[in-house]
Order: C-alpha cells, then structure tokens, then sequence
C-alpha cells in the first residue's frame, strides 16, 4: 500500500507501540476476557486529546476575528465528529489490524464491526488515547493534526447548515421557527446585522454576522443547542 502521507506521523505512532499497548487498541469487547482489554476505555481518553490537539490548532491558527467561539466550535464538530474519525481510521487500515488482533473464530464478526462507523471511531479514539499514553501529548498532538487535516479542510470550505437542521428538527415536532432583525450595527459598506431566532414565537438564538443569513446560522445555532438538538 502506498504510503498514506496524512497519516505518516500517527501511523509511526501506532507502529511504535509496544504490543501490549497495541492489543487493546483494536479489540472489542466482545472477544476480550474483561471490557477493560478492550478499546473502550482508550477511546474515552482519546476523544479528549482529540479535541484538545484540534481545538488548540484553530486556536492559533484561525483568524481571531473571523473565527469566534462559535465558528470554532462548530469547525471543531466538523473535524472530530464520528464521520470524520471513521475516515481517518480507514486510512490506518483499522479493518485490517482488528482482522489481525481477533481470534481467528470471531473473523466475519471482525468484518462487521469494521463497516460500522460507531466502531471505527471509536478506536480511532483509542489509537489517539495509546498514543498519548505512550508517546506524550505533544508528538500525539502534532500527529493528530496531520491526520486530521482533510476533514479539517472540508469543515472550513463546508460549514454546517444550522437553519436546515434547526427547520428539520421543528417540522418533526409540528413546531416552527422566524428570524427577526433586532438591530443593523456600522455603516452601510461595513454592516453588522443582528438576528433572532423565535421559535413558537419564544426567543431561543440570537446571532450576529456581516450578513442576514450568516447571523440567521448564528441564532439557529443557539437554538439548537438551547433545545438540546
């Protein structure tokens, strides 16, 4: 296989792990003697460095101006959601190392599991979580970074459309959702609008954005997350 240059870094160090660090990584609970032999646990720890290394990479790197803590909370999503972590974990050919590591009894089970998303995130966690167990938070980080950066891409040229899952969500629940202009700030040429988001007329978003629309994804946004959706 060629080499997979955006995941040079964290492939060496996967490869570097000791065996007995390694096992557990792609194991799954189902053929181990106790749940603690399997990923689940490494996967916890590495959802957090993921999104502690993603999170300080946009941190430094985004522009402070353009990129306030909503914009990158929802480029963070866009990056370390589960889509994205099954990706990554294909390019790390975690199909074929769980083949490798299961009991030779348990292989169509193994072809399963590695066709579910759930599945390959989460050991996609658990490799960032050995890792940085092994290897330490820095060298772990700057991996994470390379591996992750396709999917950081697309979560800077795709923004996610608040409005279509907030107008989603409601029509499911026989609800509805209007964006009122409260305020229109700065001069004609350099205009900041401010919007909120009324759903059944209780006002549950607000937003700010040099346009009505990206100040209507800034108030849907906040109205998801004070729905809880």
């Amino acid at each position: 296989m060629a080499e997979d240059v955006p995941t040079r870094k964290l492939r060496d160090l996967l490869d570097a792990l000791p065996e007995a660090a390694r096992r557990p990584v792609f194991s799954h609970a189902s053929w181990t003697a106790r749940r603690s032999e399997s990923y689940e646990r490494l996967a916890f720890l590495g959802d957090s460095v993921l999104e502690l290394a993603i999170s300080t990479h946009l941190f430094h790197t985004l522009d402070a101006e353009r990129f306030g803590a909503g914009r990158l909370t929802e480029v963070r999503a866009g990056t370390v959601s589960a889509a994205p972590c099954r990706r990554v974990a294909e390019r790390l050919e975690v199909p074929r190392r769980m083949a490798e590591t299961a009991p030779d009894n348990l292989r169509r089970r193994v072809a399963e599991l590695s066709r579910t998303e759930r599945v390959l995130a989460s050991i996609c966690e658990a490799i960032i979580g050995a890792c940085y167990l092994e290897h330490g938070y820095e060298r772990t980080a700057e991996a994470v970074v390379e591996a992750f950066a396709p999917e950081l891409g697309d979560a800077l040229d795709r923004p996610a459309d608040h409005k279509s899952r907030l107008q989603e969500w409601l029509m499911a629940r026989g609800r509805t959702v209007e964006y009122r202009v409260t305020d229109e700030i700065g001069s004609p040429h350099d205009r900041t609008f401010v919007v909120e988001a009324l759903v059944d007329g209780d006002v549950l978003g607000s937003g700010r954005g040099r346009s009505k629309k990206l100040a209507e994804q800034e108030a849907a946004r906040e109205a998801l997350a004070a729905l809880g959706a």
